[in-house]
C-alpha cells in the first residue's frame, strides 16, 4: 500500500497554523521574523506559502510559541489549563535533577 502525500497540503497547513498562532500571540509577521533572528520577510514567505521552514526554522517557530512540534500539528483548541501545563513542561524539562526534585517537593507542599 502506497500513501501519497501532497506537499501543497502541508504547505497550506503550516501557513495557516503559523498565521493562527501568530495572531493569537498578537505579533506581526515582520516582528516575529526579527524576534526569531531571521530576515524581516521570513514569516511572510511561510504564511504566503512561497516557502516552507527548514527543520531548524520549524523548531524555532515551535519554541517561539512555547509548543512542542506535536502541539504545532494539533488543530483542536486546547484548554487554557492544557496550554499552561505544556508551557510549564517545556521549562521543567530543562531543570537539573536537583532542581526538579525541589520543584516537586514545593508543589506537594503547596497542594496541601
Amino acid at each position: 500500500m502506497t500513501i501519497n502525500y501532497d506537499v501543497s497540503d502541508y504547505r497550506k497547513f503550516i501557513s495557516d497554523r503559523v498565521t493562527e498562532l501568530r495572531i493569537k500571540r498578537g505579533v506581526s509577521e515582520s516582528q516575529m521574523s526579527l524576534e526569531l533572528n531571521y530576515s524581516k520577510g521570513y514569516i511572510q514567505s511561510i504564511t504566503s506559502g512561497r516557502t516552507m521552514p527548514s527543520m531548524e526554522g520549524f523548531l524555532s517557530i515551535c519554541d517561539y510559541f512555547h509548543i512542542t512540534p506535536q502541539g504545532f500539528w494539533e488543530t483542536c483548541e486546547a484548554s487554557e489549563e492544557d496550554s499552561r501545563m505544556r508551557r510549564l513542561a517545556l521549562y521543567v524539562r530543562e531543570l537539573s535533577d536537583e532542581d526538579y526534585n525541589s520543584l516537586v517537593k514545593y508543589a506537594v507542599k503547596m497542594s496541601r
